[in-house]
């Protein structure tokens, strides 16, 4: 057996593994995280329908809700989800800033932990759709929450951000965003 084979034979395995570690290193730490792309962007809501939270004053949710001419926030939160908690007092001032509607899908929650959510937080949606299974959210192309979304006049996807919103998201991309969103 030739001793110079046998060490690089076992090189490679070990500079196999030290490239393709590399690749993923690369891949994990290039770009921001909430710019999760949507093969959703451009293209109508998706069809469905949602009744709405028991015990909250807000109507369900449904496509027919969209495409009115004017633009509309979708935010998906859940009671249990610790940046939606974070992000609210951010939500609160964006419905302060802007005419448009903010609506709520709620992923995967009770409706006894949503409706405490609302008391103690506030409640800044126009309309709220309950998702208990979380299909629609899957259809709306949602990976977690919270997201945020931006659906036009005409009720085409034109935005999405992955992540808590912060004051900095809303002054750079979404009141920006819904300013050209209407239609005139």
């Amino acid at each position: 057996m030739n001793l110079k084979n046998v060490r690089w034979g076992a090189l490679v395995p070990a500079a196999v593994f030290l490239v393709m570690a590399g690749l993923f290193l690369v891949a994990v730490f290039r770009g921001d995280p909430s710019r999760v792309p949507s093969a959703l962007i451009g293209r109508n809501v998706p069809e469905f329908s949602l009744p709405p939270i028991p015990g909250v004053d807000r109507p369900g949710l449904a496509t027919s809700d969209f495409g009115g001419g004017q633009p509309i926030i979708v935010n998906v939160w859940a009671s249990w989800c610790v940046p939606c908690r974070d992000e609210y007092p951010v939500l609160s001032a964006l419905k302060r800033m802007t005419n448009a509607p903010i609506y709520g899908l709620n992923y995967k929650d009770s409706a006894e932990a949503a409706r405490d959510f609302l008391e103690e937080l506030g409640n800044p949606f126009t309309r709220i759709g309950a998702d208990t299974k979380g299909r629609v959210s899957i259809d709306w192309g949602v990976y977690g929450v919270p997201e945020t979304y931006i659906v036009d006049g005409k009720g085409h996807i034109v935005y999405k951000h992955v992540g808590p919103l912060t004051p900095e998201i809303v002054d750079s991309e979404i009141l920006p965003l819904l300013r050209t969103a209407s239609v005139p």
